[in-house]
């Protein structure tokens, strides 16, 4: 675990480890208006195979890095890079087709559709690989392939949830972006939440989770990133982080204690 900031020895060793990862962005400055950063020259990269956390405070500019890496929000410094392709501020079907997979806190279903037509809108870039990917996606989410004719507006937020995750791997993506999968969900389906998140990995695909819950993240992931003024706080596995009398006091609270 080390602490990070620009042109310091452990800022340079954090991005040598990046060489080879599936996706990675390097000292990426980005905001909503002119003039006003959120993210500061924020860096991050992903293995082919692991699920990355990323936590912080409110406001420290998590769900923004998560939407930089997707091309919504423009990036006016650094690099976002795929499999070693340069792929900043690229458009988000590009994005999409490319291999990374995106899912939204909030608004990622279609409710008026059945659960098998948000399937279908996920992979309406490829329609011939449908039936293929909708075995994989059922047979990570078997709930959906049961209730496929259900309209997803009639479903618990829980079960939006899986038609999101699983509308964002039909197009069979190499990194898939999770925003805040967990919020306002009850603690048991919170639970099934990360449960499936660890399971999507386990299938070959590697994840990028922005998490308030930063200790139950800690707990499911491989490394992590503290956020905090849009830049890299700290960083380390996520057992590391999880106990680490920094990261606990200034991040994680009496909840990482308990």
């Amino acid at each position: 675990m080390s602490e990070t900031s620009d042109s310091t020895p452990e800022r340079q060793a954090h991005l040598a480890a990046a060489d080879g990862s599936v996706l990675r962005a390097d000292d990426l400055i980005a905001g909503y208006l002119p003039g006003v950063d959120i993210l500061n020259g924020a860096d991050l990269y992903c293995q082919q195979g692991e699920l990355v956390g990323i936590i912080g405070p409110n406001g420290a500019g998590k769900s923004t890095l998560l939407k930089a890496l997707f091309g919504l929000v423009k990036v006016r410094s650094g690099q976002v890079s795929l499999d070693g392709q340069d792929v900043t501020n690229q458009r988000a079907d590009v994005l999409v087709s490319s291999g990374i997979g995106f899912v939204p806190q909030s608004n990622n279903v279609f409710p008026s559709l059945t659960i098998q037509e948000n399937l279908e809108m996920g992979a309406y870039q490829k329609p011939k690989k449908f039936n293929e990917r909708f075995e994989f996606v059922t047979s990570l989410f078997p709930a959906l392939g049961e209730r496929r004719g259900q309209r997803a507006g009639s479903l618990s937020g829980g079960e939006r949830q899986m038609v999101a995750m699983g509308r964002a791997l039909m197009m069979e993506p190499s990194v898939l972006l999770l925003d805040e999968p967990s919020a306002g969900l009850s603690p048991v389906m919170q639970d099934e939440v990360f449960v499936q998140t660890r399971r999507i990995n386990r299938a070959g695909v590697s994840v990028v989770m922005v998490e308030q819950n930063a200790a139950r993240c800690l707990q499911i992931c491989d490394r992590a990133y503290v956020l905090d003024q849009g830049r890299n706080a700290y960083t380390g596995t996520g057992k590391a982080l999880a106990k680490d009398p920094k990261v606990i006091e200034l991040y994680l609270g009496t909840l990482a204690k308990a």
